[in-house]
């Protein structure tokens, strides 16, 4: 993130709880990310052995952690600011 607007050169600050709502909605797109993970191998790969059902969901959610990390502050500033 910009520390600076590059138009107004206004100084971004951060709400307190912002990095707490974040991390909740973190945990829920995590959460979501599980379940489909969990649900598609059930479903498609016949009930594969507890080992297999840890790694993939594993190597899925750290795949897809630098997006969610993004995603879940840009959904959580954006619940923010439809409230006010």
């Amino acid at each position: 993130m910009h520390e600076k607007c590059p138009n107004c050169n206004l100084r971004y600050e951060k709400q307190p709880g912002n990095f707490y709502g974040a991390m909740y909605v973190s945990y829920a797109i995590s959460t979501g990310i599980f379940l489909v993970t969990a649900f598609i191998l059930y479903h498609f790969f016949n009930d594969p052995s507890l080992e297999v059902y840890l790694i993939t969901i594993l190597v899925v959610a750290l795949v897809l952690f630098p997006i969610n990390f993004r995603f879940s502050r840009i959904l959580f500033l954006y619940i923010i600011w439809k409230s006010n």
